[in-house]
Protein backbone atom coordinates (compact mmCIF):
# COMPACT_ATOMS: atom_id res chain seq x y z
CA UNK A 1 0.00 0.00 0.00
CA UNK A 2 1.60 3.71 -0.58
CA UNK A 3 2.53 5.44 2.10
CA UNK A 4 0.75 8.14 4.05
CA UNK A 5 1.20 10.23 7.26
CA UNK A 6 -1.01 7.48 8.92
CA UNK A 7 1.90 5.26 8.87
CA UNK A 8 4.17 7.88 10.84
CA UNK A 9 4.89 6.72 14.13
CA UNK A 10 4.59 8.55 17.31
CA UNK A 11 6.83 11.60 17.77
CA UNK A 12 6.46 12.62 21.24
CA UNK A 13 9.11 13.76 23.08
CA UNK A 14 11.10 14.32 19.66
CA UNK A 15 12.34 17.80 19.26
CA UNK A 16 12.14 18.88 15.25
CA UNK A 17 13.71 22.27 13.58
CA UNK A 18 11.42 22.79 10.13
CA UNK A 19 13.12 25.61 8.15
CA UNK A 20 10.94 27.67 6.26
CA UNK A 21 7.69 26.40 8.07
CA UNK A 22 5.88 30.20 7.68
CA UNK A 23 4.21 28.34 4.13
CA UNK A 24 4.03 25.75 1.69
CA UNK A 25 5.99 22.28 2.29
CA UNK A 26 7.24 23.76 5.53
CA UNK A 27 4.01 24.46 6.90
CA UNK A 28 2.45 21.18 5.99
CA UNK A 29 5.76 19.24 7.01
CA UNK A 30 5.76 21.16 10.17
CA UNK A 31 2.01 20.66 10.24
CA UNK A 32 2.48 16.61 10.32
CA UNK A 33 5.30 16.44 12.43
CA UNK A 34 3.09 18.32 15.47
CA UNK A 35 -0.17 16.35 14.75
CA UNK A 36 2.28 13.56 15.89
CA UNK A 37 3.52 14.79 18.93
CA UNK A 38 6.79 15.89 18.21
CA UNK A 39 7.58 19.90 19.36
CA UNK A 40 8.40 21.91 16.11
CA UNK A 41 10.41 25.05 16.22
CA UNK A 42 9.43 26.82 12.95
CA UNK A 43 12.28 29.12 11.75
CA UNK A 44 11.30 31.43 9.67
CA UNK A 45 12.68 34.52 8.07
CA UNK A 46 9.21 36.25 7.60
CA UNK A 47 8.21 36.74 11.02
CA UNK A 48 4.49 38.09 9.73
CA UNK A 49 3.86 35.36 7.63
CA UNK A 50 5.36 33.13 10.94
CA UNK A 51 2.63 34.11 12.99
CA UNK A 52 -0.10 33.69 11.22
CA UNK A 53 0.82 29.75 10.27
CA UNK A 54 1.61 28.81 13.55
CA UNK A 55 -1.88 30.43 14.46
CA UNK A 56 -3.47 28.20 12.09
CA UNK A 57 -1.59 25.00 13.09
CA UNK A 58 -2.29 25.83 16.73
CA UNK A 59 -5.85 26.72 15.64
CA UNK A 60 -6.00 23.32 13.51
CA UNK A 61 -3.55 21.40 16.05
CA UNK A 62 -5.12 22.73 19.65
CA UNK A 63 -2.56 20.65 21.61
CA UNK A 64 0.49 20.87 19.32
CA UNK A 65 3.85 21.96 20.82
CA UNK A 66 5.20 24.65 18.25
CA UNK A 67 7.19 27.51 19.17
CA UNK A 68 8.83 30.21 16.32
CA UNK A 69 12.42 31.78 16.22
CA UNK A 70 13.54 33.79 13.56
CA UNK A 71 16.18 32.96 10.73
CA UNK A 72 17.09 34.16 7.69
CA UNK A 73 19.68 31.80 6.16
CA UNK A 74 21.06 33.99 3.70
CA UNK A 75 22.65 35.74 6.56
CA UNK A 76 25.58 33.57 8.26
CA UNK A 77 25.45 35.54 11.81
CA UNK A 78 21.40 35.54 11.60
CA UNK A 79 22.26 31.45 11.51
CA UNK A 80 24.74 31.46 14.00
CA UNK A 81 22.46 33.13 16.59
CA UNK A 82 19.82 30.98 15.75
CA UNK A 83 21.55 28.44 17.06
CA UNK A 84 22.85 29.62 19.71
CA UNK A 85 19.31 30.29 21.15
CA UNK A 86 18.23 26.87 20.38
CA UNK A 87 21.14 25.68 22.29
CA UNK A 88 19.28 27.50 25.17
CA UNK A 89 16.79 25.82 25.38
CA UNK A 90 17.42 22.39 23.93
CA UNK A 91 20.04 19.49 24.68
CA UNK A 92 19.13 17.35 21.96
CA UNK A 93 17.88 17.77 18.37
CA UNK A 94 15.98 14.81 16.58
CA UNK A 95 15.16 15.55 13.55
CA UNK A 96 16.51 18.85 11.73
CA UNK A 97 14.56 19.96 8.29
CA UNK A 98 16.29 22.05 5.64
CA UNK A 99 13.19 22.71 3.89
CA UNK A 100 13.54 26.47 3.51
CA UNK A 101 14.98 27.68 -0.65
CA UNK A 102 14.12 30.43 -2.85
CA UNK A 103 13.83 30.44 -6.36
CA UNK A 104 14.70 32.24 -9.66
CA UNK A 105 15.30 35.61 -8.18
CA UNK A 106 17.19 38.60 -9.90
CA UNK A 107 20.75 37.81 -9.45
CA UNK A 108 21.78 39.11 -5.88
CA UNK A 109 24.48 39.01 -3.73
CA UNK A 110 24.28 38.38 -0.18
CA UNK A 111 26.74 40.57 2.23
CA UNK A 112 29.12 38.25 2.36
CA UNK A 113 29.44 37.87 -1.33
CA UNK A 114 27.71 34.96 -2.06
CA UNK A 115 24.96 34.33 -4.80
CA UNK A 116 21.54 34.22 -2.73
CA UNK A 117 20.11 31.04 -4.03
CA UNK A 118 23.29 28.95 -3.79
CA UNK A 119 23.41 31.23 0.11
CA UNK A 120 20.03 30.64 1.14
CA UNK A 121 19.23 27.02 -0.32
CA UNK A 122 22.60 25.15 0.53
CA UNK A 123 25.07 27.38 2.40
CA UNK A 124 22.70 28.46 5.09
CA UNK A 125 21.38 24.52 5.28
CA UNK A 126 25.50 23.61 5.88
CA UNK A 127 25.88 26.01 8.69
CA UNK A 128 22.56 25.65 10.48
CA UNK A 129 23.31 21.51 10.27
CA UNK A 130 27.35 22.62 11.11
CA UNK A 131 25.97 24.52 14.24
CA UNK A 132 23.72 22.22 15.63
CA UNK A 133 25.44 19.03 15.04
CA UNK A 134 26.39 18.27 19.07
CA UNK A 135 23.01 18.44 19.64
CA UNK A 136 21.75 16.15 16.85
CA UNK A 137 24.82 13.52 18.33
CA UNK A 138 22.44 14.09 21.67
CA UNK A 139 19.87 12.55 20.44
CA UNK A 140 19.42 8.48 20.03
CA UNK A 141 18.37 8.33 16.47
CA UNK A 142 18.26 12.22 14.94
CA UNK A 143 17.78 12.68 11.41
CA UNK A 144 18.64 15.34 8.92
CA UNK A 145 16.64 15.88 6.00
CA UNK A 146 17.29 18.04 3.17
CA UNK A 147 15.19 19.33 0.96
CA UNK A 148 15.85 19.18 -2.89
CA UNK A 149 13.77 19.22 -5.93
CA UNK A 150 13.78 17.83 -9.61
CA UNK A 151 16.16 20.59 -10.62
CA UNK A 152 18.98 19.10 -9.25
CA UNK A 153 18.67 17.23 -12.87
CA UNK A 154 20.40 20.19 -14.73
CA UNK A 155 22.14 21.04 -11.85
CA UNK A 156 26.54 21.75 -12.10
CA UNK A 157 29.07 22.87 -9.27
CA UNK A 158 30.38 25.89 -10.76
CA UNK A 159 33.39 25.94 -8.99
CA UNK A 160 35.20 28.58 -11.00
CA UNK A 161 31.84 31.02 -10.41
CA UNK A 162 29.60 29.87 -7.60
CA UNK A 163 27.94 33.56 -7.19
CA UNK A 164 27.37 33.55 -10.84
CA UNK A 165 29.38 36.98 -11.37
CA UNK A 166 30.93 36.30 -14.88
CA UNK A 167 26.65 35.78 -16.44
CA UNK A 168 23.79 34.93 -14.45
CA UNK A 169 21.48 32.17 -15.22
CA UNK A 170 18.42 32.38 -12.79
CA UNK A 171 17.59 29.07 -13.76
CA UNK A 172 21.18 27.24 -13.59
CA UNK A 173 21.70 29.01 -10.48
CA UNK A 174 18.64 27.12 -8.98
CA UNK A 175 19.92 23.82 -10.04
CA UNK A 176 23.51 24.55 -8.62
CA UNK A 177 21.37 25.30 -5.39
CA UNK A 178 19.43 21.91 -5.43
CA UNK A 179 22.56 19.94 -6.58
CA UNK A 180 24.58 21.14 -3.52
CA UNK A 181 21.70 19.87 -1.29
CA UNK A 182 22.05 15.83 -2.70
CA UNK A 183 25.68 16.41 -2.43
CA UNK A 184 26.04 17.78 1.06
CA UNK A 185 22.87 15.43 2.44
CA UNK A 186 25.21 12.38 1.08
CA UNK A 187 27.98 13.34 2.24
CA UNK A 188 26.82 13.89 5.72
CA UNK A 189 25.39 10.68 5.88
CA UNK A 190 28.87 9.39 5.15
CA UNK A 191 30.41 11.41 7.56
CA UNK A 192 27.98 10.44 9.91
CA UNK A 193 28.72 6.95 9.61
CA UNK A 194 32.50 7.15 9.75
CA UNK A 195 32.57 8.82 12.76
CA UNK A 196 29.91 5.99 14.43
CA UNK A 197 27.73 8.53 14.81
CA UNK A 198 23.52 7.05 15.29
CA UNK A 199 22.34 9.72 13.38
CA UNK A 200 20.74 9.58 9.70
CA UNK A 201 21.53 12.17 6.64
CA UNK A 202 18.35 12.21 4.16
CA UNK A 203 17.14 14.12 1.08
CA UNK A 204 13.60 14.61 -0.58
CA UNK A 205 12.08 16.53 -2.88
CA UNK A 206 9.12 17.34 -3.67
CA UNK A 207 7.92 16.46 -7.33
CA UNK A 208 5.90 19.13 -8.96
CA UNK A 209 4.03 20.98 -6.04
CA UNK A 210 2.35 24.08 -6.47
CA UNK A 211 3.89 26.62 -3.53
CA UNK A 212 4.76 30.44 -3.37
CA UNK A 213 8.45 29.29 -3.87
CA UNK A 214 7.23 29.95 -7.85
CA UNK A 215 6.46 33.25 -7.29
CA UNK A 216 9.78 35.01 -9.00
CA UNK A 217 7.82 33.61 -12.28
CA UNK A 218 4.65 35.01 -13.28
CA UNK A 219 3.33 32.21 -15.40
CA UNK A 220 4.19 29.53 -13.03
CA UNK A 221 2.83 30.93 -10.46
CA UNK A 222 -0.28 31.19 -12.36
CA UNK A 223 -0.33 27.75 -13.70
CA UNK A 224 1.10 25.20 -11.23
CA UNK A 225 -2.05 25.21 -9.05
CA UNK A 226 -3.91 24.15 -12.52
CA UNK A 227 -1.46 21.31 -12.98
CA UNK A 228 0.72 20.70 -9.50
CA UNK A 229 -0.24 18.42 -6.44
CA UNK A 230 -1.01 20.50 -3.54
CA UNK A 231 1.60 21.53 -1.09
CA UNK A 232 0.35 19.11 1.86
CA UNK A 233 1.30 16.28 -0.61
CA UNK A 234 4.77 17.56 -1.62
CA UNK A 235 5.68 17.67 2.25
CA UNK A 236 4.75 13.96 2.23
CA UNK A 237 8.32 12.89 0.71
CA UNK A 238 9.88 15.25 3.65
CA UNK A 239 8.30 13.14 6.31
CA UNK A 240 8.68 9.97 5.20
CA UNK A 241 12.21 10.42 4.92
CA UNK A 242 11.89 11.87 8.40
CA UNK A 243 9.87 9.46 10.08
CA UNK A 244 9.91 6.51 8.19
CA UNK A 245 11.74 3.68 10.48
CA UNK A 246 12.87 1.55 7.46
CA UNK A 247 14.53 4.64 5.53
CA UNK A 248 18.31 4.36 5.57
CA UNK A 249 20.64 7.11 5.63
CA UNK A 250 22.12 8.37 2.16
CA UNK A 251 19.16 7.78 0.41
CA UNK A 252 16.38 10.09 -1.41
CA UNK A 253 12.88 10.21 -1.40
CA UNK A 254 10.20 11.76 -3.96
CA UNK A 255 6.64 11.36 -5.50
CA UNK A 256 6.47 7.35 -6.97
CA UNK A 257 4.03 8.56 -10.68
CA UNK A 258 4.66 10.19 -13.51
CA UNK A 259 8.62 10.32 -13.86
CA UNK A 260 8.51 11.65 -9.57
CA UNK A 261 6.21 14.46 -10.34
CA UNK A 262 3.10 13.48 -8.48
CA UNK A 263 1.92 10.59 -5.59
CA UNK A 264 2.90 9.33 -2.66
CA UNK A 265 6.54 8.96 -1.63
CA UNK A 266 8.85 6.47 -2.54
CA UNK A 267 13.04 6.19 -2.39
CA UNK A 268 13.82 7.88 -5.54
CA UNK A 269 17.17 7.62 -7.70
CA UNK A 270 18.86 10.55 -8.44
CA UNK A 271 21.66 11.85 -11.62
CA UNK A 272 24.97 10.29 -11.21
CA UNK A 273 26.46 13.83 -10.57
CA UNK A 274 24.60 13.84 -7.24
CA UNK A 275 26.26 10.56 -6.01
CA UNK A 276 29.86 11.77 -7.39
CA UNK A 277 32.22 11.74 -4.51
CA UNK A 278 35.08 14.19 -5.85
CA UNK A 279 32.47 16.84 -6.35
CA UNK A 280 30.79 16.03 -2.69
CA UNK A 281 34.45 16.41 -0.70
CA UNK A 282 35.46 19.65 -2.77
CA UNK A 283 31.78 21.29 -2.53
CA UNK A 284 32.02 20.31 1.84
CA UNK A 285 35.38 21.49 1.62
CA UNK A 286 34.05 25.11 0.18
CA UNK A 287 31.63 25.32 1.82
CA UNK A 288 33.27 25.40 5.21
CA UNK A 289 35.51 28.00 3.94
CA UNK A 290 33.08 30.06 2.92
CA UNK A 291 30.68 29.82 5.47
CA UNK A 292 33.73 29.15 8.28
CA UNK A 293 31.96 26.25 10.06
CA UNK A 294 33.74 23.57 10.77
CA UNK A 295 32.13 19.97 10.99
CA UNK A 296 32.96 18.55 14.80
CA UNK A 297 32.23 14.54 14.14
CA UNK A 298 32.84 12.27 17.24
CA UNK A 299 35.26 10.38 17.28
CA UNK A 300 34.62 6.72 16.35
CA UNK A 301 34.71 4.20 19.03
CA UNK A 302 36.27 1.00 19.28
Amino acid sequence: MPWTPNDMPNLDGQTAIVTGANGGIGFHTAHILASKGAHVVMACRNMEKAERAIDTLQSELPSAKAELSPLDLADLDNVKAFCDRFKQDHQALDLLVNNAGIMIPPHTLTKAGHEIQFATNHLGHFALTGHLLDRLVQAPAARVVTVSSLAHNWGKIRFDDLHWEKKYNMWGAYGQSKLANLLFSFELDKRLRSSGCSARALTAHPGFTATDITRESTWMHKGMPLVAQSAALGAWPTVRAATDPDAEGGTYWGPRWCFQIWGSPKQVGCTRAARNPNTANRLWDVSESLTEVRYAFPEPTG
